[in-house]
């Protein structure tokens, strides 16, 4: 299981919502790059950006601090982005960039077309962002509730070749409830994909959850707040999960 930090960016800053509200921002670094280089060195193995401004924009909005972050840690883990890509022309130039792999979100839904062109073109280098409410998919920064099921996105966006689904519970983001593990695991079982659990994990009890179903296809979860709060300690959170590993 792979702990995965996750480095929200808003207006340059690292930041941390409270299920998806821009008007509910909390600043934990103005120094994106030195954040990743904290979560590299406490033994991170891939890193989640999420560019919030361009989530709402259709359009990046936080690439300088994004290109400090790949220039800081890019070449020694995965860099994986999500937030405004909607184009190739972007994703080609951010993997160029140093990025490993790039999130489709509400264009995937808004317009499947893109995402098939865009496994196409990188291929293993595409993931899908699923965000869903009450099993709803949401799009445009979580502002806006789809009819469509999660599970019935799934399947058909996996039949277009991306490398692995985020899955992320909209009402449990920022609010260090728990992660939704039945849900997960229901959509896990839908996929042959990898699948990463995103939205609510608040403690070491959330992580042996996750392990006990990771054999599911589950491969990892996002760290949001809690590793910012202190309610998760990051290192000990990985060291649990890499413990569950060696004992199965």
């Amino acid at each position: 299981m792979l702990l995965i930090p996750a480095i929200d960016l808003k207006d340059g800053s690292c930041v941390r919502l409270k299920r998806g509200d821009m008007n509910d921002a909390t600043v934990f670094s103005e120094d994106p790059a030195a954040m990743a280089r904290h979560w590299v060195t406490l033994g991170a193995r891939r890193l989640h950006l999420v560019d919030l401004n361009g989530a709402f924009a259709g359009k990046p909005r936080n690439e300088a601090a994004i290109r400090a972050i790949l220039r800081e840690v890019g070449s020694e883990i995965p860099v994986q982005l999500g937030g405004g890509i909607r184009d190739l022309d972007t994703i080609e130039r951010f993997l160029d960039e140093g990025l490993s792999y790039v999130i489709i979100g509400t264009a995937a839904v808004k317009n499947p077309g893109f995402l098939h062109d865009a496994c196409g073109a990188f291929p293993g280098q595409i993931m899908v962002g699923l965000d869903a409410r009450d099993g709803k998919v949401a799009t445009d920064g979580w502002s806006k509730l789809t009819g469509h099921e999660v599970v019935d996105l799934a399947r058909k966006f996996e039949g277009y070749g991306v490398e692995a689904i985020v899955y992320t519970d909209i009402g449990r983001d920022g609010m260090l409830s728990g992660i939704n593990i039945e849900a997960t695991v229901l959509l896990a079982r839908a996929v042959s994909v990898p699948v990463f659990a995103s939205g609510g994990l608040s403690n070491l009890a959330d992580i042996d959850a996750l392990c006990g179903v990771e054999h599911e296809g589950i491969e990892g979860v996002i760290c949001g707040r809690a590793i910012y709060t202190g309610d998760l300690d990051f290192k000990a959170g990985q060291d649990q999960a890499d413990a569950w590993s060696e004992g199965t």
